[in-house]
């Protein structure tokens, strides 16, 4: 059976599943490679509203919608079954009864999760029948299985923006940082797919933010996770973290040296959240204590991904401008003969912070 993804997942303009979302500074997001060809056509107005663009439009990455699209395939298709799916209350009674058993359970958020694929309206069905207080009791479960089916109908239920804060409001943070500091692996990249979710609503990441050992479990995660334990806990960090005031409680929480270290081993999205924290002053100057800080940079502008590059330009701009002292340094390890080079690269983003980096090198270096 195939999966049924969300009218939300597709290209306005493709009408297919997206694979890289970006957003454009109408607000309106698209899949990079639809987006980028009407704007390589000429065109400098928003498909959806029509609205002029600046000359050099931004695509800004939409890495909330990006891990949704790519957990919600991971969710196995549910096995046929050979009578019709039963009432949603019915399905929410059996999660709730003392009496059911593990299996029933788990057949009934199998029904639950068919139901919320189809459309945002029976997700606002399921959520208004009740179903998002049994579905956190699931979640609590010490039975991995069924906390990992929990959490994955949970995401699918946070689809729309208009449950997002619902959901809060009914307790989920809590349950999800349960997941998130003693879940089966599986269990903890969902539940910190749930918090980038969540935190697509802006009044959420404050909420996130401040709940106690949030950030500190997303930081461990980072430290202990495996390969995409480690991606979806960098991915809600960044969502979390635009949000300024989250930004010295990461930092606080020890994420800066392991995100150092995670850089070096070549995930762009680590160097993506140095970025964030660069731009506070907690983070720079932890930055600066790290020792090697500048050459793991240098080597991601050598070696690294467009994104990788993109974001340690950033990255050293923020740090060059807060201190001579990596200024200096960032010259001694070929930095300005880098963006020299950069300056001609085809990503315009790439050359802009280049451009600026430069900058920051000669300024600096001048008032030595």
């Amino acid at each position: 059976m195939a999966t049924q993804f969300p009218d939300d997942f597709k290209c306005p303009i493709s009408l297919e599943i997206m694979t890289d979302p970006v957003i454009l500074s109408s607000g309106h997001t698209f899949d990079r490679a639809s987006i980028q060809r009407w704007l390589d056509a000429g065109h400098r107005t928003c498909p959806i509203t029509k609205l002029p663009l600046p000359e050099y439009p931004s695509l800004i990455p939409n890495h909330a919608l990006r891990s949704l699209i790519s957990n919600f395939a991971l969710v196995p298709p549910p096995k046929l079954h050979p009578q019709p799916l039963r009432e949603p209350q019915a399905l929410i009674f059996t999660l709730t009864s003392p009496s059911s058993t593990l299996e029933s359970k788990l057949d009934s958020l199998e029904q639950l999760t068919r139901l919320s694929k189809r459309d945002s309206a029976i997700r606002s069905k399921l959520t208004e029948s009740g179903a998002v207080t049994a579905v956190l009791k699931c979640v609590g479960s010490d039975d991995p299985t069924l906390q990992e089916k929990a959490l994955s109908l949970l995401l699918n239920l946070s689809l729309d923006d208009d449950n997002k804060v619902g959901l809060v409001a009914e307790g989920a943070i809590g349950r999800i940082v349960a997941a998130l500091l003693g879940g089966s692996p599986n269990c903890r990249a969902l539940a910190a797919t749930m918090l980038t979710s969540l935190a697509v609503v802006e009044v959420n990441k404050a909420t996130i933010g401040a709940y106690p050992y949030a950030i500190g479990a997303l930081v461990s995660l980072l430290m202990d996770g495996k390969g995409r334990e480690k991606k979806e806990a960098a991915t809600a960090l960044y969502a979390i973290c635009s949000f300024p005031d989250n930004r010295r409680r990461a930092v606080q929480c020890g994420a800066v040296p392991i995100l150092m270290r995670i850089a070096d081993s070549g995930l762009d999205r680590a160097v993506e959240v140095l970025g964030l924290l660069a731009k506070c002053k907690e983070g720079r100057e932890e930055m600066e204590r790290f020792n090697g800080c500048v050459r793991i940079l240098v080597r991601v502008l050598r070696n690294g991904s467009s994104r990788g590059i993109q974001y340690a330009l950033l990255t050293l701009s923020s740090l060059c401008c807060y201190s001579k002292q990596i200024c200096l340094e960032a010259r001694k390890e070929g930095v300005l003969e880098i963006c020299m080079g950069l300056l001609d690269d085809d990503n315009e983003k790439i050359r802009r912070n280049a451009a600026n980096l430069i900058q920051v090198l000669r300024g600096n270096y001048s008032m030595r």
